[in-house]
């Protein structure tokens, strides 16, 4: 039994948390996936993890090999990167980490592109509204929208995006266009819910950043939704043009407020520093920023003279 890949094994099992987990990503049987681990185990001399018959769990032992083997296998991958470069062509999984509604949008359709270009390129798509830990969760290429917190990843910005509020035409007729955040209090504003605080829209005013807290009849922890309901004429909502920017040059909804807009938020790429990058993150990282050169698609109604 090859050892290395029963760390591999166990290394996957220590992450997901479990054998049936680790065996499906892994594409074994979960009794191979846990012979990997016992062998291990075995050839050690200590126990690595802990089973019961609902979880699993890490010993002392197993935790600090774990963080060993990562940065082992880290220095493994680098070496087989090396080597790689006899044949630069990327290939191999990608891992990719996104917002939900920016995945939805518009990466799903750019990754369709970029394998076309490098079909030996199979893609992982995660759509998760949370952090990625990169090195934790095994992710290649993590996206990022709005501004970075401290990070020891590389990043390099894509594309930036406007937030803008908007509604449909039909409402906005029935209901009045704002001319000033202020009369936003007169308005049924679409809420999301896992904005803190609830109900926050930021405005540019000038020589100061302006927050107000909107209310309505509908709120939501997906922006998809909010969209929906703002196209069929519920109320006014702030969203970023990579969600409703199509919308907007369409005439589905037409945008308020454009004067005091928040500064332009970046869309940023995020993956772990190494000396080697690897040819399948690089052509990504690559094709994604050329894609959205000079304009994304999401701000044409912008060059079209609707902003």
């Amino acid at each position: 039994m090859d050892r290395l890949e029963s760390v591999r094994v166990f290394m996957a099992v220590a992450r997901l948390e479990g054998f049936s987990a680790a065996a499906n990503e892994l594409g074994i049987s979960k009794a191979a996936c846990s012979k990997h681990v016992a062998r291990l185990e075995t050839d050690l001399g200590v126990r690595l993890l802990n089973r019961s018959t609902r979880s699993v769990g890490l010993t002392e032992a197993g935790a600090a090999y774990r963080d060993r083997m990562r940065e082992i296998l880290a220095d493994i991958e680098e070496t087989e990167s090396v080597i790689a470069q006899l044949n630069t062509e990327p290939r191999g999984q990608l891992r990719v980490m996104a917002p939900t509604s920016y995945g939805s949008f518009h990466l799903a359709r750019a990754i369709t592109d970029y394998q076309a270009k490098f079909p030996d390129v199979s893609v992982d798509l995660i759509l998760v509204d949370r952090p990625a830990d990169l090195v934790q969760e095994g992710i290649d290429v993590a996206i990022h929208v709005g501004e970075l917190e401290d990070s020891n990843c590389v990043a390099r910005t894509l594309a930036r995006v406007r937030m803008v509020v908007c509604g449909a035409p039909a409402y906005l007729d029935r209901a009045g266009r704002p001319a000033r955040p202020a009369e936003l209090n007169t308005h049924n504003c679409l809420v999301y819910s896992i904005r803190h605080p609830i109900g926050a829209w930021h405005f540019n005013l000038p020589g100061r950043d302006q927050q107000i807290i909107v209310t309505g009849t509908f709120r939501s922890s997906a922006g998809e939704a909010l969209r929906t309901a703002a196209i069929q004429g519920c109320g006014l909502v702030q969203l970023p043009t990579y969600m409703v920017g199509l919308d907007i040059q369409a005439g589905r909804l037409e945008p308020v407020l454009e004067d005091y807009e928040p500064p332009l938020r970046p869309i940023t790429a995020l993956f772990l520093h190494r000396r080697y990058l690897s040819a399948k993150v690089r052509t990504f990282v690559d094709f994604m920023q050329a894609r959205y050169q000079p304009q994304p698609l999401w701000e044409q109604w912008v060059a079209a003279g609707s902003g």
